[in-house]
Parts: structure tokens; C-alpha cells; sequence
């Protein structure tokens, strides 16, 4: 696999982030919980399809996404249940709803799989805006490593997701395999992708690279790297989140 390195962009950039993203990678390229290493590889491969889709930018410029029917500009050999998601996530994740979440479970996706997607997506991502927003070629999506899904469940999980749309480990782990994800406490935007703990583990680290550790996420005051102040990072977020239309 060819490794990450960003000491050729026009920018100066901590070696931090090209670590991080080189972990990342190889967490991509191996089998997960739910999904081969090939298949999140695709998953991966399809964030990036979404982009030009052609049915996508038709919804997204429509009243309502369901009023355009067609199929999906597809990158992999992925289900088009799975392309659903992947697209729709990427492209009009504004217009989402529980009814389409529902159906999307009626066409045989697991909430478990839905779960893992969903975390592969988000931190491709974010690696790929990185590099968007610095004007950097995207990184080479890795091979595939052989082998196959543990299938690893939480013992201790909350079927009904205490009002959240898929199963949730409870805010408080004191103990058991899941306490290390999270110290005391915690709320949905961690615990969203938690019916697969590893997951979550994978968004905290890159969590601390292209913002803060999460152990630091109450220390409003001080500055996590010398660099901005926590109030500049937040403004700088908080711009971000209103450009990108983000209800949360």
C-alpha cells in the first residue's frame, strides 16, 4: 500500500495528519465487523462516485428527492441498497428521514452493516475534504486485505436506541469490552456508531488528529496544539457546520 504523504503540498502540514491517515487506510483496507476489507474499500470507492452522480445532483436540485426516480451512477459491485446509502449520505444528507432509514432496513440491510457504512463513510470523508480543502490530490484508495468479517456484536447494547434510528450502547460503559470508547459519559455524536465499537474507535482517532481528543472536549479554554484557541476552532466549526447546512 502506498503510504500517505502530504510533505510535497504547497502547505506546511503536521506530520500528524499523514499518520493518522495512513492508520485510517489500513483500517479500510482489513475486514471490519460487518464488511470485508473489499467491500469497505468500495464503500469507499462509492463516497467518492456520489460526487458526480448523475440521479444525485437531479434529487439534490429537486423539491423533494422522491420525486426523481432512476438508478445510481455506481463504482463497485456494492447492493444498490448499500449505493442508496452511500449516495444519499454524501449528497442530501439534509432530506434524510426516518421513513427512508425504515425502508432501507425492509430491503434486507442489517442495522449493523447500515452502522459500519456509515462510519466508513464519514472518515473518508473527512480525509477527502482534507485534501479537497488544501487543493491536494485524494489519496489512492488501498487493497483490500484478505478475510473476513468477526461479526462482532455489543452484549450490552440498547435495541431501541434510546430514540435514536439504530441500537446504541447506553452513554454510561463502566465496564466490559466497550470502556475504553468513551470516559464517564457521553452523547448521540459519539454513541451514533456504536453497535460496532470499532467504528467508533476509528472516528476518536481521527477525531484527535483533524480536531481534539474527545478526553479534551470539555476544556473550552485552553489551546489543544499552541496553535488556534479553542473559541477560534469553534467559530471556525461553527461556520463550517452553517455552510454545510448541518442541523446538529
Amino acid at each position: 500500500m502506498t503510504s500517505i504523504d502530504y510533505t510535497d503540498s504547497n502547505y506546511s502540514i503536521r506530520q500528524s495528519f499523514a499518520d493518522g491517515h495512513n492508520r485510517y487506510w489500513e483500517r479500510l483496507a482489513s475486514p471490519g465487523s460487518w464488511l470485508t476489507g473489499a467491500e469497505r474499500v468500495a464503500v469507499a470507492a462509492e463516497v467518492r462516485q456520489a460526487k458526480s452522480c448523475g440521479l444525485c445532483e437531479q434529487r439534490k436540485n429537486a423539491l423533494s428527492p422522491y420525486q426523481v426516480d432512476g438508478a445510481h451512477d455506481h463504482a463497485s459491485e456494492l447492493s444498490d441498497t448499500i449505493v442508496e446509502v452511500i449516495h444519499r449520505i454524501v449528497t442530501d444528507p439534509g432530506r434524510l428521514t426516518k421513513t427512508w432509514f425504515d425502508g432501507i432496513m425492509q430491503q434486507g440491510l442489517s442495522a449493523e452493516k447500515y452502522v459500519e457504512v456509515l462510519g466508513v463513510l464519514g472518515n473518508v470523508l473527512a480525509i477527502d475534504e482534507f485534501c479537497r480543502g488544501l487543493d491536494i490530490p485524494l489519496n489512492e484508495l488501498p487493497e483490500p486485505k484478505a478475510g473476513e468479517a468477526d461479526s462482532y456484536r455489543p452484549a450490552n447494547i440498547r435495541e431501541d436506541g434510546d430514540g435514536a434510528w439504530v441500537p446504541l450502547l447506553p452513554n454510561i460503559v463502566d465496564d466490559g469490552p466497550e470502556s475504553d470508547l468513551w470516559e464517564n459519559r457521553t452523547g448521540y455524536v459519539i454513541r451514533a456508531l456504536s453497535l460496532v465499537p470499532n467504528e467508533v474507535r476509528h472516528m476518536l482517532d481521527l477525531l484527535e488528529v483533524h480536531y481534539i481528543d474527545n478526553k479534551q472536549i470539555w476544556n473550552v479554554t485552553g489551546s489543544p496544539r499552541d496553535t488556534l484557541t479553542r473559541a477560534q476552532m469553534e467559530t471556525v466549526a461553527a461556520r463550517v457546520s452553517a455552510l454545510n447546512g448541518c442541523f446538529y
